[in-house]
């Protein structure tokens, strides 16, 4: 993701000599492709997060599109101040850009976790709240935040992540992207953990369970229309985030289902506990022990579905009340 996004990046400065990159004295190895091509449109603030912000409001007020990054908390958390009353009081055109969504750099410890921040940053006024799943994403996302005219948050994972899309997807702010079709449970997925929502709904099909996936790269606006297609015509909604489950994907899912006229059906939301990770290790490991491998989403699933397997038995699988 975060190569896509500076190769993206560095295209889109090529033609638009309004975009700039504000750095937090990181993003090396990366940012050196936009830094030597255009030095004129390129700042290393230093680690200075709070100066970093103020300095991006006030190039964005002056008529530039300016991208703010670094990694984990630092580029939100640390300097969430500013990016309330500099940036988003003045509806200015600052894109906010961390990398390292949820528990990417795992094995520095929870100041280097970035999980409450879709909780924090989707309730800014004039925010837009961006989490794509894939390399694919990431570029459509880019190219859409520098075509919005105010402030953005775009989250990303690290890199290696897998692609889900074969192609280019038809992304577009505030609508989320059809990955898969099913009719028993809508898998519904933001930031990189779309592709284990992919695998998931792959391995339930091989047992009868159809899953529609939804990638909802876009938390603040909410596609509360998807939203409530999957409830009217999925049998459950099982919500995956690498982030606490306070606040983030599953509360914005859970606000917009209340709404509804109808029945909602079963609801299920995983994600990370709402409390500091007291272990050290890889993300992969992590994960694991919050219960979003696959084999711990699978198990959700089936358990909200009230679902026994026989993978001899054709057709639909029977729920244990059925048996």
């Amino acid at each position: 993701m975060r190569t896509a996004f500076f190769r993206t990046l560095v295209d889109l400065a090529a033609d638009d000599g309004r975009i700039m990159l504000v750095v937090g004295d990181l993003g090396f190895g990366n940012a050196e492709s936009f830094a030597e091509r255009y030095p004129d449109q390129f700042v290393n603030a230093g680690v200075a997060e709070q100066s970093m912000t103020g300095m991006a409001a006030g190039l964005a007020l002056s008529g530039h599109i300016v991208f703010t990054y670094s990694i984990g908390n630092f580029p939100t958390l640390r300097c969430l101040e500013q990016i309330r009353n500099d940036v988003c009081y003045h509806n200015a055109n600052v894109k906010i850009v961390a990398v390292g969504g949820g528990l990417v750099y795992g094995a520095l410890g929870s100041t280097h976790h970035l999980t409450e921040d879709l909780a924090i940053m989707r309730v800014l006024p004039n925010l837009l709240v961006v989490a794509p799943g894939d390399p694919a994403e990431v570029v459509a996302a880019t190219r859409a935040v520098v075509e919005h005219q105010g402030p953005c948050y775009l989250r990303l994972g690290r890199s290696g992540e897998p692609s889900v899309h074969g192609g280019t997807p038809p992304f577009k702010i505030g609508k989320a992207l059809l990955v898969r079709q099913g009719s028993d449970v809508t898998l519904v997925a933001t930031g990189g953990i779309l592709a284990a929502a992919v695998r998931v709904a792959e391995r339930l099909a091989a047992e009868r369970i159809e899953a529609r996936v939804l990638s909802m790269h876009t938390l603040m606006p909410l596609d509360v229309e998807s939203i409530h297609a999957a409830a009217r015509d999925t049998g459950a909604i099982v919500t995956l985030e690498e982030h606490s489950l306070i606040g983030g994907l599953g509360s914005a899912v859970a606000e917009s289902l209340v709404k509804l006229r109808h029945r909602c059906p079963p609801f299920l939301s995983l994600g990370l506990p709402p409390s500091f990770c007291e272990a050290v290790g890889c993300q992969e490991y992590l994960l694991e022990r919050a219960g979003l491998d696959d084999t711990n989403i699978i198990a959700a699933v089936k358990g909200l579905l009230n679902v026994s397997i026989d993978p001899s038995v054709s057709g639909r699988p029977k729920t244990i009340d059925e048996k």
